[in-house]
């Protein structure tokens, strides 16, 4: 069987055929961002002749080496070559030129604003939800940490007033890429949908409330990854003049910044990042009055995606995933968790008063779960924060009238003994629908996690279609509000829960 070869607005290019899913990887949607081209906005991928072979993964951007385990203990993140030149984007659909208008599901990877890959196999692959759901499914890489978000325009001017959002503005040129040529490969580029998790799902926020991507995506999924605010330009500059100091670079010597290595830029960053031990020392999309108007989600949403529904949860046991490779996971004293309590609320609050505050919180935690180790309340606030954020953010969605669906994930993988549970990221297989796959055995071996794949790759994929995650294999799911929360609760047995954890909600209030 021939190769499959599309022609797009550049040129041809070839993928391959896997069991009746066309498969096009390391697409370039935008030009090399190197040279001149670094710290500024992406434009779009020059055209070129003959026909380009699309059946390698294209560069992930330069990250650190920790970020190359993403997944922790159970997989690798796919980054085989990296690169400040790592705009490509994969496919995946059934069908090619046959005015198919399937829905389309933009995936936008995880790792925060400074590592990840979309090249993460199976994880991240397209291919059983183009194939049971007959979508199609893209995923992007983009410009990450100092070359993403190094925030220049307060100390070098115009010229670079979009350097601390240009890891954005990436997302928002692979989405023209998308209108402009995933009919090409059977999909509608008025039905599109972005979803992502943790630091993609940051990303997905961010979207929202970006003037330059209003009417790219119709649909949205944040998994694990609510983005209230983005960052300040004080901070953001204050960020920029460290990582300046360390790499010696004046407005004199502005030329070095495009001149020198793409591998000392990072250097320097990561010297930068390793010194600057403070809140809001790490690199992220800045509220800079322009490119972000105003924050995505606080006080109020954005006006500018106002029509979009969003789906929006977490897992129930997050933090379990950050502290895994802690020496003291599962032995924390008291002590060390009121530290590490107090260390959590100082990233999001200014008050003066944390102490207190977490004083009050794990009092709370301790009423509302009777016996628990001091390891037990600290999964639980840590993780509570991503949930609560998650309640602000369809909160002020809900209140502009528009659906918004609030999960909560809690089905317990055998990982690590069981001791991580529901922890981050562990839904992304069910999402994803490979369950079949080896690599996941560590969620376990219950024939029930087949259906609860179903069911979430379903609810995401019927989203897609109509905005509404409603299907024949689920629950009905309302819609959220503030007076019933109503919560969809994804386990081996799948149920509507109104106000879930409620007395551990009404603790955080005030707080974020």
């Amino acid at each position: 069987m021939a190769e499959p070869i599309v022609e797009i607005t550049n040129g041809k290019v070839q993928g391959t055929t896997e069991d009746g899913i066309h498969v096009f990887k390391g697409i370039p949607y935008g030009a090399p961002t190197s040279g001149k081209n670094r710290f500024m906005p992406p434009q779009p991928a020059k055209p070129w002749a003959g026909i380009r072979d699309a059946t390698r993964y294209g560069n992930a951007c330069w990250q650190p080496s920790e970020g190359n385990v993403r997944m922790g203990y159970w997989g690798a993140n796919g980054v085989d070559s990296m690169s400040e030149d790592c705009l490509f984007l994969n496919v995946w659909t059934k069908g090619l030129k046959d005015n198919g208008k399937r829905p389309v599901m933009v995936w936008i990877h995880g790792g925060g604003y400074r590592t990840g890959s979309a090249n993460q196999a199976p994880f991240y692959n397209g291919a059983m939800l183009a194939k049971t759901y007959d979508v199609v499914v893209v995923s992007v890489n983009h410009r990450l940490n100092v070359f993403g978000y190094l925030y220049l325009a307060e100390i070098f001017g115009e010229r670079y007033a979009a350097s601390g959002n240009n890891g954005m503005l990436d997302l928002v040129e692979a989405l023209k890429w998308v209108r402009d040529n995933i009919a090409q490969f059977g999909g509608n580029p008025g039905n599109v949908l972005i979803f992502g998790e943790s630091g993609g799902g940051a990303k997905v926020s961010t979207l929202l409330a970006m003037p330059s991507a209003k009417g790219l995506f119709h649909r949205a999924v944040i998994q694990s990854g609510p983005s209230l605010r983005s960052q300040n330009p004080e901070d953001a500059t204050r960020n920029a003049r460290e990582f300046l100091d360390v790499v010696r670079i004046t407005p004199e010597r502005i030329n070095q910044l495009h001149d020198n290595r793409a591998d000392n830029i990072f250097y320097a960053y990561m010297a930068m990042s390793r010194s600057a031990d403070r809140a809001g020392a790490e690199m992220g999309p800045v509220c800079d009055g322009k490119i972000i108007p105003v924050h995505p989600f606080d006080p109020v949403a954005a006006p500018t995606a106002a029509n979009v529904p969003v789906i929006v949860g977490c897992n129930r046991d997050e933090t379990a995933f950050m502290l895994m490779r802690d020496p003291l996971f599962g032995k924390f004293d008291e002590a060390t968790m009121r530290q590490r309590v107090i260390a959590t609320l100082a990233q999001r609050t200014s008050s003066k008063a944390v102490a207190d505050m977490a004083d009050n919180l794990i009092a709370g935690y301790r009423r509302t779960r009777p016996g628990a180790t001091p390891h037990d309340i600290l999964v639980a606030v840590g993780s509570d924060r991503m949930r609560i954020a998650s309640i602000r953010l369809a909160e002020r969605k809900a209140a502009g009238g528009v659906p918004a669906y609030m999960y909560l994930f809690t089905w317990e993988s055998l990982a690590w003994r069981g001791r991580l549970k529901s922890a981050h990221s562990f839904e992304i297989p069910f999402v994803f629908n490979y369950m079949h796959d080896p690599t996941v055995t560590f969620l376990g071996d219950k024939p029930e996690r087949f259906k609860l794949a179903e069911t979430m790759s379903g609810a995401w994929t019927t989203f897609a279609k109509s905005g509404d995650p409603n299907h024949k294999g689920m629950i009905k799911w309302p819609t959220y509000d503030k007076e019933k929360r109503a919560t969809v609760i994804f386990n081996t047995e799948c149920r509507i829960e109104n106000d879930p954890f409620s007395e551990e909600r009404k603790l955080w209030d005030g707080i974020i």
